[in-house]
């Protein structure tokens, strides 16, 4: 089991925060910020640290929405935790593992190619983009 986390972040207008994969798993495909929690650190330090490196947004992370596994390669398993949250400041600019990084709405995150299950997920804790 490889415990990641993710953010979910909503502006005030209700656009969802999504960043598209620079890497594998999921290269190219769209997702929620997020990634492995490093040795020693906490889910909340994860989720400021991951949405920092992928978007340059410095967040306060939120309750837990819920939690999901999916398939990592060579048969693990990754137990992602996501978690609500809200920026804080900073300016939005694809880093890290992000191709890119943008705010969408609910027509536009309709367009989208996601990552398995993550629209599921999102709809089941109610967090899918409502601008």
């Amino acid at each position: 089991m490889i415990r990641c986390v993710g953010a979910v972040v909503h502006d005030h207008s209700g656009r969802l925060l999504l960043i598209r994969r620079a890497t594998e798993p999921g290269r190219g495909l769209w997702s929620i910020p997020g990634g492995r929690v490093l040795p020693g650190e906490t889910d909340v330090d994860a989720v400021r640290r991951e949405v920092r490196e992928e978007t340059g947004l410095l967040v306060d992370a939120g309750p837990l929405l819920g939690s999901v596994l999916r398939e990592a390669p060579g048969g693990a398993v990754f137990d992602i935790h996501d978690y609500s949250a809200r920026v804080c400041d900073g300016t939005l600019s694809a880093g890290d593992d992000a191709a890119e990084a943008r705010w969408v709405t609910a027509a536009e995150y309709a367009l989208l190619t996601t990552v398995d299950g993550l629209t599921e997920a999102l709809r089941g804790w109610s967090a899918l983009p409502t601008g």
